[in-house]
């Protein structure tokens, strides 16, 4: 454990190159992020984190990147760490560090012990917020920095992964302080996870291994929203979607979609292509790699990389190698390569190519994030410990941004429908 872990510059050989490529990476997202140019306006104008220390784990790409440089043009000191090995871009990293508000430590391909060396370097900040991507950041504060919790005023989570950990964490009676559900907001989880999910997970597949959806049977593990913007896409690409799922409203929901709902035993031996979006560990294990076709190709779209059981797959294989780039063949003792894309980690983040989400897409989801630590700065201290929704004005706010944005006009309540929508008196 160490709080001397370097900032990022001091792991590249050119950080002046690296800076200016990063900082070419974030002007193009931004071009394409209304909602954080617009917030960006007033949060310069307004200063409302003045005084704040922010410690961040996140995806450090560019599309994060500018959200970060919104927080620190707000007031804050912000410290920023990765919250995937594999996701960080060391450039935007380097553009980011050079901000004299902001401290990066993400590092690309780091090992584990590094991963959470950087992270305890981000703690030793002493922050008053954090902003998390899987939670992470919110586990380590309560483990071994508990002193800092009288004086941290909230969190913001980004994932679905988190949240899920952060609602366990909350019914053990364990979160010590409020932290949003970003991920479970309308103008997150009907878009980011929907269609981010969606389009990003099959166009990084589709690039890494130069392959088509059509006339491949796409096998889809979990039918939530991001196992539905999966579905959607791969359905969109014609291909022919199996569903496999353990809670029987969205099996039904599937099957009345259209899609072939299946048992994973069974899919597995029919499908071409297997993504996993589940949030769980071992949705793909020993018994489904055994009746798998030759040439399969294997993707998790969920955040950690415990969905395909790569254990079991290296137990099983006779040989491993790397098939290109970014893709790792393990071959069966009869021959069949069965096909694993970015190590089983985030597909549409780990990947060599991969990219992320689209822009506009992460302008939403970074809107939210950024107007959840505008409210904790402001109203703090309405908010006990523990998981809280978004306030739904901020999230329609966001809205209010993105569709002026997109010159999208729309009707609004007349006072005669607002007052009939208000009252139990009308009847028949």
């Amino acid at each position: 454990m160490s709080d001397h872990y370097s900032p990022v510059v001091e792991h590249l050989a050119e950080p002046e190159t690296a800076r200016e490529e990063g900082r070419r990476k974030m002007d193009w997202a931004l071009q394409h992020m209304p909602i954080l140019t617009e917030l960006r306006e007033s949060f310069v104008a307004d200063q409302p984190l003045a005084g704040e220390v922010i410690a961040m784990a996140m995806h450090v790409e560019a599309k994060t990147a500018n959200l970060v440089e919104l927080l620190a043009d707000g007031g804050a000191e912000v410290a920023i760490t990765g919250c995937n090995p594999l996701s960080t871009h060391d450039d935007v990293s380097a553009a980011l560090d050079a901000h004299e508000n902001i401290t990066s430590y993400a590092v690309r391909g780091v090992d584990d012990e590094d991963y959470y060396d950087a992270m305890h370097a981000v703690v030793a900040h002493d922050p008053t917020i954090t902003v998390d991507d899987g939670m992470d950041m919110v586990k380590l504060v309560h483990d071994e920095y508990p002193e800092l919790i009288d004086s941290i005023v909230g969190g913001a989570e980004e994932t679905t992964t988190g949240v899920h950990r952060l609602r366990a964490m909350d019914a053990d009676g364990e979160l010590r302080y409020p932290v949003f559900a970003v991920n479970d907001t309308p103008m997150k989880r009907l878009f980011d996870n929907v269609h981010g999910t969606g389009e990003s997970s099959l166009a990084t597949i589709a690039m890494t291994t130069n392959l088509s959806f059509a006339g491949k049977n796409v096998v889809v593990g979990g039918y939530g929203y991001c196992g539905k913007g999966v579905a959607k896409k791969a359905a969109g690409q014609n291909a022919n979607v199996i569903v496999t799922e353990v809670e029987p409203r969205r099996a039904l929901e599937a099957h009345m979609e259209g899609y072939d709902v299946l048992p994973m035993e069974e899919a597995a031996a029919t499908g071409d292509v297997f993504i996993t979006t589940t949030g769980n560990r071992d949705v793909i294990t020993k018994e489904h790699f055994e009746v798998m076709q030759d040439g399969v190709l294997l993707a998790n779209a969920g955040h950690f990389d415990v969905e395909v059981n790569l254990a079991d797959l290296d137990e099983l294989a006779v040989d491993r190698f790397e098939a290109r780039d970014g893709v790792e063949a393990y071959e069966m003792p009869d021959g069949r390569e069965l096909n694993v894309i970015a190590e089983g980690r985030l597909v549409n983040l780990a990947a060599p190519i991969a990219l992320g989400h689209p822009v506009e897409v992460m302008d939403q989801s970074f809107g939210i994030q950024a107007v959840c630590v505008r409210e904790l700065v402001e109203n703090g201290d309405d908010y006990a410990a523990g998981v809280h929704d978004v306030p739904d004005e901020l999230d329609r706010e966001v809205a209010e941004i993105k569709l002026a944005a997109e010159g999208v006009e729309y009707d609004s309540l007349s006072e005669t429908q607002r007052e009939y929508m208000d009252s139990w008196e009308h009847g028949t």
